[in-house]
């Protein structure tokens, strides 16, 4: 009886083994596809801060316009070009 014993063991303890490896990788798996949904959400955060910093710039350069400065100098400030006659150049 002793002898038909140690194969039994041994074979329940392999197929523990390999219950626990599967689970092991099945776990593995769920974490890694949770890793990537992740990943994927942090790109899609990126693009579109992208995008709105690219909307940003464009709102930027077109604030600063000479032309829009220029406008605003006359209409709020009244500023205007001197003549050539108002034009006075200092030498040092």
């Amino acid at each position: 009886m002793r002898g038909l014993l140690r194969p039994v063991v041994l074979a329940a303890l392999l197929a523990a083994a390999v219950l626990v490896s599967a689970v092991a990788v099945v776990d593995a798996r769920h974490s890694a596809r949770q890793t990537f949904i992740a990943l994927q959400a942090l790109h899609r955060d990126r693009d579109a801060l992208n995008i709105e910093w690219r909307q940003l710039q464009i709102e930027r350069s077109t604030w600063a316009a000479h032309a829009r400065v220029e406008q605003l100098a006359r209409d709020r400030l009244a500023m205007r070009v001197p003549a050539p006659a108002e034009i006075e150049i200092v030498k040092p």
